[in-house]
């Protein structure tokens, strides 16, 4: 199959060839080059080639990324089941096959690849490599000398599994249990022991096997040296009363002498340990503090000359103390580190051992158990080979996905499989065997699960080497083409790798924009010095509220205040491939490092202005008030004496009770609450419920009861009604975690919810829906992901973690170490601590380079709190980011609030500005982004040039205004004067245009809240509008009008030729077809038109505005107009011609002269 390149452009041509089926392929591919296009072409061209389905491998990272692949895959071989001939032969040639090879038995066969695809035995191997593992394992169950019917461990399977193990081995007063515990217990003061068992898990292959002590003593060179001889090397017997005499000379008030003081007066002479001499050696000895010489003993430097003569001749004793502390410096630091890691060793090796054979016992294998066990059953079993032979025999082309992120153990699996693609015969000889690699050094950013970014370069030389050995070629191209970023994004990326030295990127850094003409923007805005905690005057107030001066809450808060103001003043955005159209909520992507306080208080901003947000993108189903709503029932069904959680399920939307009532029922009570209850007639419904479901607890399963509660007792509906949608996530997770207990637990409603106290379950949301909301989110779970507009705000200087956590260093030749702080290592743990240090910045130049590439359009840097570097640490984001700014041609300074920040942008963003003098709400919720594109196409063209004393003519200037007919005259007593029927009009119009949003059973409770903005409505009048509206939303012939994709009050304005004039008005319902446009007008007359010849002639010449300004808008459609009479409920199209003729009438009458 032959390429005719002239007939793609550069950045097409390097995905067509990237996707031929018959070459290996190594691809680097920049962000938002079309990596996943690719992937999907290449298995198409496979499949075209007559290649099986079920003989191509293609290993993802994600679970999200194999489905994504899999739905593109099947999407474009449906598409050509049902196209026909041209357009086939179009769609075919875009990805690359040879005009000569467009023959139709090639549509024909393409024709069929969608269902050979679908009835693939087996499915298409589109998976994780986890999930590749565990289909290879179930396949050689025998082989790999485990369960055939094991399972996957979750991360509470994990939870559970270390606290049982770590009770086991506390309890075991007599054996190596709890010597192990006991060897770490002195260690573990700031950590608990969860986290330390799974430091030891996700690091089990540096105890395989454990490092013995002998080992260890000869890695620190201890050799026979105990901490016995270290003692008595160091202290001779005097020192305790030259200590307490230079002790009383040292003065409190003196801040460099206080903190030796104080160490001096409190130190246990009759009881040395490690800790404690180091303590002291703080006082004596230079330390690691010091610029040179950490190693040397103050002696006549220590202090002051005061201090110094007053301790007169037992000065020349003390320096002789200091010199020994000095001395005995290097053997207290490996004593220190040798006791450490002797206990890790220690605890690592028993602990390991339990948690092996409890996952045994039980049938499970951890994420780490598919990999390893695969692993050695792919290399190092006596049926390796006949394994491989096996899986040979069904693999013939092999796809790996965002290779940048594959672990080392992960690329030995690969590496295994592909070992016959280059050995040059296979198990069916004379076939064509490829591999296709992808991914993007850049990119990789979970070093925390294994990701070994130098891998990917390293393996692409390997495989290079194989196949070059048996005289084939991998073919290493690069996508740098973006078709995602406008240039000046990519034009500020390139800085900033380039002004890092490329640091963790690979290769010199080289983006292109594929879109060169489209408007981009990177806003820096001035920086937010931090500010100290402020003193907080409540007494009552919490002890962690955060003041409104705190530097996160004012950066959170102008965050919150300008994507409002983009929203409400319709700031004009371009897209790729639409027209510039306002800014919706969708559009912003808000991402921050971890889940700080800064993260929580833009949540907090955004909803505090009734912003739509997707809410955090990782769940803590205990902190959801859904789930607490439900556990607080679970808990009262499992102890009905609880009165705590009947309290809390009563005041929730399940049981609906308000302060008040609660405080009656429960006050002054005699016995329970559940008995106050029982007793109290207007609640009998409530009893009656909680009984029936009482009786059930202790028989059905909490799956069951839940279902029921959410289902059968409206629970669900409820909980979302009050809590918002996002209460959805929290509820089905719950449920999940009610069928994953079923599975290991006797199932019973008690220890359902004991077994929720007892551990917190966080799951990972989908933030890649088409919903209208605002996503704020981590940047690792922002990965693949792109908005229009992305905001940065934690650019700051991150505080790095100190003294927590367990602090793991792999020298190169040596045993894992636990060690002490960075400022007390050897040279050998230094030069490892460095090397992992400098590993962690290259990965936060990574981080960076994921996060700015995730803008489309425009990009906002921001900062709060403290930017300064320490001596020798790199640029924190922020100072990055500006440096780079401040260094490129095209940047400008622009005033922001009285502060000067910097712009770099390219394309004509003024052009797309707004008229916003007359401001309307945000577009609704839930319009699709092509019905929203198509909808501000008008606004690139530019209004003609009129008279400022001529203003744009609204519906009511166009003459004719209707007059009551004489049946609507005699109506007047029951709807009150014109401007009663007017408010009643807006009333209706206003329940029309939100009610559509929520569902039918939560109208009734939403109608009152919607009304209140026209003022106070008397429930008389609410229940009747609310039927009104009810007919006219339920009405079968009518819900065309209200469904998703349709606009609600839709503003217009443009230039009539017919009045020659501008004329405005509010469209009530646009709805856009591909071939037409109906705009719909509501009326709320109590007599309607029998035909629309009957129609007021104040209606028809607004109704005809209308269609002239949508024709000019929509050239290529056809323009519908109509009335929906609500009082019927009835639709009335109305003729062209008739609405042409009353337009010419107001015009004839010099209406807009």
């Amino acid at each position: 199959m032959t390429l005719t390149p002239q007939k793609f452009d550069e950045a097409t041509l390097a995905q067509v060839i990237s996707a031929d089926p018959l070459r290996s392929t190594w691809l680097s591919a920049n962000a938002g080059s079309g990596k996943t296009r690719v992937l999907t072409d290449r298995v198409s061209r496979l499949l075209l080639q007559s290649v099986p389905p079920e003989r191509i491998l293609c290993l993802t990272y994600t679970k999200a990324a194999a489905a994504e692949m899999q739905n593109r895959l099947f999407a474009q071989l449906g598409k050509w089941a049902m196209l026909a001939d041209a357009e086939l032969i179009k769609a075919l040639a875009k990805l690359g096959v040879a005009e000569d090879d467009l023959g139709t038995d090639t549509l024909a066969h393409a024709r069929t690849l969608f269902a050979r695809a679908v009835e693939a035995p087996g499915g298409l191997k589109i998976q994780t490599i986890h999930s590749f593992c565990a289909s290879v394992l179930r396949r050689f169950p025998v082989e790999a000398h485990i369960s055939p019917a094991f399972e996957e461990m979750d991360d509470r399977d994990q939870t559970d599994l270390i606290s049982e193990i770590l009770e086991d081995m506390a309890t075991d007063s007599l054996g190596q249990g709890r010597i192990a515990l006991d060897a770490v217990a002195p260690f573990v003061s700031d950590l608990d022991g969860h986290e330390l068992a799974k430091a030891v898990i996700n690091k089990r292959e540096a105890f395989d096997p454990a490092a013995t002590e002998a080992q260890l003593r000869q890695f620190f060179e201890l050799g026979t040296k105990t901490f016995a001889d270290l003692i008595a090397e160091t202290f001779m017997g005097d020192e305790q009363a030259l200590c307490d005499k230079l002790a009383k000379l040292l003065s409190y008030d003196n801040n460099r002498q206080r903190k030796s003081k104080i160490t001096l007066e409190t130190y246990d002479w009759s009881k040395h340990s490690l800790a404690s001499i180091a303590a002291i050696e703080d006082v004596f000895v230079n330390g690691s503090t010091a610029k040179t010489n950490p190693d040397q003993a103050k002696g006549a430097t220590i202090f002051n000359t005061d201090v110094r003569k007053a301790m007169g001749d037992d000065f020349p004793a003390l320096c002789d103390f200091m010199e020994r502390l000095a001395t005995a410096r290097q053997t207290r630091r490996a004593l220190t580190m040798f006791e450490k890691s002797n206990a890790l060793h220690q605890f690592a090796a028993e602990f390991l051992t339990r948690y092996d054979r409890a996952k045994e016992r039980r049938g499970w294998l951890d994420f780490d158990d598919l990999i390893r066990l695969t692993n050695r059953l792919l290399t190092k079993t006596s049926l390796a080979q006949w394994v491989l032979f096996r899986l040979d025999g069904g693999i013939d082309h092999m796809l790996v996905d965002e290779a940048q992120d594959t672990s080392p153990a992960q690329w030995q699996i690969i590496a295994k499989l592909a070992e016959e693609f280059a050995a040059g015969q296979s198990a069916r000889d004379g076939l064509t065997r490829t591999i296709f690699v992808v991914g993007d050094k850049k990119q990789s950013i979970y070093s925390f699960q294994g990701a070994d970014p130098e891998g990917f370069d390293r393996m692409r030389d390997e495989f290079d080497h194989r196949l070059a050995a048996v005289q084939s070629k991998l073919h290493k191209n690069v996508l740098k083409y973006s078709f995602r970023s406008a240039p000046s994004i990519l034009q500020l990326v390139d800085r900033v790798a380039a002004d890092q030295a490329y640091a963790g990127l690979g290769q010199d850094v080289e983006h292109a924009a594929y879109f060169s003409d489209l408007p981009g923007r990177v806003d820096i805005w001035p920086a937010i010095p931090k500010t100290e905690k402020a003193d907080i005057p409540e007494w009552d107030s919490p002890v962690d509220l955060v003041h409104d001066s705190h530097h996160t809450v004012i950066l959170a808060d102008q965050i919150a205040d300008f994507i409002s103001e983009k929203i409400n003043s319709k700031q004009m955005i371009r897209l790729k491939g639409v027209d510039p159209r306002p800014v919706r909520p969708r559009d912003f992507l808000i991402l921050l490092r971890k889940r700080s306080d800064l993260f929580h208080q833009i949540i907090r901003a955004l909803k505090s202005r009734n912003l739509p947000i997707m809410g955090a993108d990782r769940l803590r189903i205990s902190a959801e008030l859904a789930v607490r709503d439900l556990t607080a029932l679970m808990n009262f069904l499992a102890t009905p004496e609880d009165d705590l959680s009947l309290a809390a399920f009563l005041r929730s939307p399940l049981g609906g009770l308000s302060e008040d009532q609660l405080y009656e029922l429960a006050h002054g009570r005699a016995g329970t609450l559940w008995q106050a209850l029982s007793n109290h007639s207007a609640y009998a419904g409530i009893v009656s419920t909680l009984r029936e479901l009482r009786n059930k607890a202790d028989f059905e399963r909490p799956y069951e009861i839940l279902e029921n509660i959410l289902t059968q007792k409206g629970g669900r509906r409820a909980l979302i009604a009050r809590l918002g949608q996002e209460a959805e996530d929290g509820i089905n997770s719950l449920l999940q975690q009610a069928m994953s207990y079923e599975r290991h637990d006797v199932p019973s409603i008690a220890g359902f919810a004991a077994w929720l106290r007892h551990g917190d379950v966080t799951i990972k949301r989908d933030m890649s829906g088409d919903d209208d909301q605002i996503r704020v989110m981590s940047i690792h779970g922002a990965k693949g992901l792109e908005a229009p507009i992305v905001i940065l705000p934690d650019t700051a200087r991150q505080n790095s973690r100190g003294g927590g956590g367990v602090n793991l260093l792999e020298p190169k030749d040596g045993p894992l170490v636990w060690a002490n702080s960075s400022d007390d290592l050897d040279a050998d743990l230094g030069e490892a601590y460095e090397a992992r240090k400098a590993a962690q910045n290259e990965e936060e130049n990574r981080l960076l380079y994921v996060a700015m590439t995730r803008a489309e359009t425009w990009l906002v840097i921001a900062a709060a709190g403290d930017l300064s570097a320490k001596s020798g640490d790199k640029l924190c984001w922020y100072d990055q980011i500006r440096a780079a700014a401040e260094n490129l041609p095209n940047v400008k300074a622009i005033d922001m609030a009285g502060q000067t920040g910097l712009r770099l942008e390219n394309g004509n963003w003024d052009s797309h500005a707004l008229d916003t003098s007359d401001p309307e709400p945000a577009s609704p919720q839930g319009v699709s982004a092509q019905v929203k594109a198509a909808l501000a196409s008008w606004v690139r063209q530019a209004p003609p040039q009129q008279a400022k004393d001529k203003p744009a003519l609204s519906p009511s200037d166009l003459g004719e205004t209707p007059a009551p007919s004489p049946q609507e005259a005699a109506l007047k007593t029951q709807w009150g004067d014109a401007e009663a029927a007017k408010l009643r009009g807006r009333r209706l119009h206003l329940l029309l245009e939100h009610l559509p949003k929520t569902t039918p059973a939560a109208w009734a409770a939403t109608a009152p809240m919607i009304l209140a903005a026209e003022g106070d409505c008397s429930p008389e009048e609410c229940a009747a509008l609310l039927r009104e509206a009810e007919r006219v939303l339920t009405h079968p012939n009518l819900r065309e009008l209200f469904v998703e994709d349709a606009l609600a009050e839709v503003p217009l304005t443009a230039f009539s030729k017919t009045l020659n004039h501008q004329v405005y008005g509010v469209i009530d319902r646009l709805i856009l077809r591909d071939a037409e446009v109906l705009a719909v007008d509501f009326k709320s007359n109590q007599i309607v038109p029998q035909s629309p010849a009957e129609v007021s002639e104040g209606y028809l010449r607004q109704m005809a505005a209308y269609g002239e300004m949508l024709r000019a808008l929509y050239p290529s459609r056809v323009v519908k107009l109509a009335i929906l009479w609500t009082s019927g409920p009835s639709l009335m199209e109305l003729p062209d011609d008739l609405l042409e003729q009353a337009l010419q009438r107001a015009a004839g009458k010099g209406v807009g002269s």
